[in-house]
């Protein structure tokens, strides 16, 4: 869901905004740590060189992603194109798994030989510029993730929080390398660096993936949902309610009960009441309401049971069912 101050043209916007910043400081680090990387052969500035070079790639495909998903509905994507946020992600992770994968493969290996890290003063001082232009793009992108909710952007923003810790580990491994004299804490410190790396893209493709698959919305917002559906005097009870998020839109779709007697007019502007009262909670949603008379239940999904309760009752363990959900209003 976007923000109420923002319409799609201007999400769209910032978004692209936040993408050409990421795309311009990966563009610096990656000639600031090259010339590190040659100049003090570490490994642990090698995966930090080898990160920075797989953010440049995400981040050109977090702009594409942003900027198709930005596109409005045709004829032929009637939803809109929002998926290509959560399909650019998804990329991300896969690049951000290859990286982890290839330095530890290479951390295990120097393990097992003898290397030596020359300059590593200079490593320090690139790893801690490359901290403070990450801090500033990070500190932008939360600022638009607020604004926009934008899958691909809070993606882009995960893998440079993790890039933050690298650079503070890859400082560690060199001031040990330094002063502390220890053989092998170049290799341990791009070991764990791996690790983190995997992590992050474990975390990071579980809000891809859920849009991929139209998840429901998190239990907390479907519950908002119902109760401010539920004010509305005239509605007798709501069921079969379904949600999904494709990038930064939300849809929502549910039947209402409403007095039987009602002609189709008067039907109509109560829903017409109803929209209006969801968009002013939930702006940029779309909303489709079927209205049936009261009591009705299609039995070829909810059989002859009958599913409505108090409002005060629709509680989280009714809504995790995963059935249509319903409840009276009050």
């Amino acid at each position: 869901m976007t923000s109420p101050h923002l319409d799609a043209e201007a999400s769209g916007r910032l978004n692209r905004s936040a993408a050409f910043a990421s795309i311009t400081v990966a563009t610096l680090l990656l000639g600031l740590k090259g010339w590190a990387v040659l100049s003090t052969g570490s490994l642990a500035m090698l995966g930090s060189l080898a990160d920075t070079a797989l953010d440049l790639v995400a981040s050109v495909s977090t702009l594409l992603g942003v900027w198709i998903a930005a596109m409005p509905s045709d004829a032929n994507h009637r939803f809109g194109h929002g998926k290509a946020e959560a399909l650019a992600a998804m990329f991300q992770v896969v690049l951000i798994s290859l990286s982890a994968i290839g330095l530890a493969v290479r951390a295990i290996g120097q393990m097992f030989g003898k290397t030596t890290v020359e300059d590593p003063g200079l490593g320090m001082a690139v790893s801690a510029l490359a901290i403070g232009a990450t801090l500033a793009l990070v500190a932008y992108q939360r600022h638009v993730i607020a604004r926009t909710r934008s899958v691909a952007i809070a993606t882009d923003n995960v893998h440079y929080s993790a890039d933050l810790l690298l650079n503070f580990a890859v400082i560690a491994a060199l001031a040990i390398e330094r002063w502390g004299h220890i053989p092998g804490a170049d290799a341990v410190f791009g070991l764990m660096i791996a690790g983190w790396l995997g992590w992050g893209a474990w975390a990071a493709s579980q809000e891809a993936i859920e849009q991929l698959m139209d998840g429901e919305w998190p239990l907390e917002k479907r519950e908002r949902f119902l109760e401010v559906a539920g004010r509305h005097p005239a509605l007798k009870g709501i069921h079969d309610l379904r949600t999904r998020t494709s990038g930064n839109r939300d849809f929502v779709q549910f039947h209402v009960w409403v007095d039987g007697a009602m002609t189709v007019t008067q039907a109509h502007h109560v829903m017409d009441e109803l929209e209006a009262a969801l968009e002013s909670e939930f702006p940029g949603t779309e909303i489709l309401i079927h209205p049936d008379p009261e009591g009705l239940i299609d039995e070829d999904k909810l059989g002859a049971q009958d599913l409505t309760v108090d409002l005060s009752d629709a509680s989280p363990a009714l809504l995790a069912q995963g059935e249509p959900r319903g409840f009276r209003a009050t």
